[in-house]
């Protein structure tokens, strides 16, 4: 009893850990995609511009395979914006009052379709040769775009060295805690070998065993790891407050998968090392 509670024991300590790191490697690619989706390109116009050519230039980016969305934003709008940004500042709303007139220009927001091919939209926009465009420096979106491209690479990297690391370890220790469980029991093999018993009879209970071991060791972490992950959804929603960073349903819509490959995983391991601890002690 004390062994298959030592054995079952590991087995949970290694998959909440693999399924820690998962997470973090979740939450840091959440992140990442959240922060891409803020990303916008603006293209500024001339105040003057025509509504008509703007609607026209609008549809004109609009068709384009890389683009997602082009918002307009009216000379009203972006006064609008600008007020409600500066509605504690009476300072500024007093200059702009003082001035009289709506001192800002329309534009087009621009959402990129995919964030890997912004650079290619960036350069097309930079050919667009219309009188109406008053200003298109990208020179930020580029940079931000750049940074955010090594921040991602980099992460990967050292999140799949980490976890390989850590699911290479917790494999040696639950194959060895196996052998050391299977240890204890191999006088018992070695009389079954004596008398006669098939290797079915010998090989099955351990058989067995490793699907029990599997299968309450990942029972158990999904009992466990989803409340985890409710107490933990409300923090990550302040931390990345204005970004869609849902780790509950991520696990929830990928369950199968997560803790299927696990549950797999963590049998093949089991009946492994049953199979080569028991077949040592079967050899009489």
């Amino acid at each position: 009893m004390w062994l298959t509670i030592v054995t079952i024991t590991i087995l949970l300590l290694a998959l909440f850990s693999i399924n820690t790191l998962l997470t973090v490697r979740v939450i840091s690619d959440s992140a990442v995609v959240a922060i891409r989706e803020k990303i916008n390109i603006s293209l500024y116009l001339k105040a003057d511009a025509p509504e008509n050519e703007i609607l026209a230039l609008k549809a004109n980016i609009a068709g384009s395979d890389k683009v997602k969305s082009v918002v307009y934003v009216s000379k009203q709008n972006a006064l609008d914006s600008f007020r409600e940004k500066y509605k504690n500042n009476q300072s500024v709303l007093a200059a702009l009052k003082e001035l009289g007139r709506n001192p800002l220009s329309p534009s087009l927001t621009i959402i990129p379709s995919d964030f890997n091919q912004s650079e290619n939209l960036i350069n097309e926009l930079k050919m667009i040769d219309n009188p109406i465009i008053d200003s298109r420096d990208f020179s930020d979106n580029t940079t931000v775009l750049n940074k955010i491209n090594n921040i991602t690479d980099q992460a990967n990297k050292v999140g799949m060295f980490i976890i390989a690391i850590f699911i290479l370890t917790s494999l040696l220790v639950v194959y060895n805690a196996i052998r050391v469980a299977i240890y204890t029991h191999r006088q018992e093999i070695e009389i079954m070998r004596l008398v006669g018993a098939s290797n079915f009879f010998i090989y099955m209970p351990y058989m067995v065993s490793a699907f029990v071991y599997a299968l309450l060791s990942i029972l158990i972490v999904i009992s466990v790891f989803y409340p985890f992950l409710s107490l933990l959804q409300p923090y990550l929603e302040v931390f990345f407050s204005g970004y869609n960073v849902n780790i509950l349903s991520y696990f929830v819509d990928n369950f199968a998968l997560v803790f299927g490959m696990q549950f797999l995983i963590v049998l093949l391991i089991n009946v492994l090392a049953s199979l080569f601890a028991v077949r040592k002690y079967a050899k009489v």
